[in-house]
């Protein structure tokens, strides 16, 4: 009986370890279809912003790199990598070169830490595809990014990637209608019964997700900037302070009446 006892319990502490693992990459259940992404290579705003649950993931390219003063090495895309991914569900990095096969071996490179988790981006070019088809059929997932115009979601729907990154606030800055071509791409990808995820960058402020969202778009990468944005209503803010003195005050009054009982009676 005592043998079978401590089996029972060896077994019971083996599937709570297990089930601490498979939580581990935990998704709340009501999340939905909803990806955020924080897009930057600045590790203190990932410090600072992923705790708050909202984000699925991090992105980066060379010139996010570039601005954190961090190196565009595959040793150092490790290292931000294992960060992250302590903190979040997946990275997302770029992988670099003048021809396909460059893009294919740094890509290669780059993801071999954890092909799970490592999504490599790769510029929607003629190049960019060739080595896009390549790294997926190494199994290496993959987005299109520097997308600028939306008949580029028929190369991602027909490709069968998983992202495409059009550039919403550069469109814009370039005489495009940057919210139109977000939009029909979205339209497209539907259209052909596509799984590829449309991944808006280039978002300049927190409103514009909203509208995007009524639209349909579920994916997202913005700035610590348009995620404090998020943040942003005055109201709220004094709605909390509001419930905040109040349970002070009803802390306090509880303490007294505490005191009060807890006082020796007058003779």
């Amino acid at each position: 009986m005592a043998i079978f006892s401590i089996q029972s319990m060896l077994l019971a502490s083996a599937l709570l370890l297990s089930n601490i693992v498979i939580t581990s990459s935990f998704t709340p259940p009501h999340r939905g279809e909803c990806r955020l992404f924080l897009d930057t290579a600045d590790t203190s705003e990932w410090d600072d912003l992923l705790p708050r649950g909202m984000f699925h993931g991090v992105t980066t390219n060379p010139t996010l790199l570039a601005r954190a003063n961090e190196p565009c090495t595959v040793a150092n895309l490790h290292s931000l990598a294992e960060k992250a991914l302590s903190l979040t569900n997946e990275f997302m990095c770029q992988t670099w070169g003048a021809t396909a096969d460059e893009m294919y071996r740094n890509g290669m490179q780059i993801s071999e830490m954890d092909r799970d988790k490592i999504v490599i981006k790769v510029p929607v070019t003629a190049e960019g595809t060739k080595a896009a088809t390549m790294l997926s059929k190494s199994g290496v997932r993959i987005c299109l990014t520097a997308c600028y115009n939306s008949k580029q979601a028929l190369i991602a729907g027909s490709m069968g990637v998983e992202y495409i990154a059009p550039y919403l606030g550069r469109m814009n800055d370039n005489g495009k209608d940057g919210f139109k071509e977000c939009v029909r791409m979205q339209n497209i990808v539907d259209g052909l019964g596509s799984d590829t995820r449309i991944l808006v960058a280039s978002l300049r402020d927190a409103d514009t997700l909203g509208d995007l969202a009524v639209e349909g778009l579920d994916t997202y990468t913005f700035s610590p900037q348009v995620a404090r944005g998020l943040f942003d209503e005055p109201l709220t803010d004094d709605a909390a302070e509001e419930f905040e003195a109040a349970a002070a005050m009803s802390s306090a009054m509880a303490r007294a009446v505490e005191f009060d009982l807890d006082a020796p009676p007058f003779l």
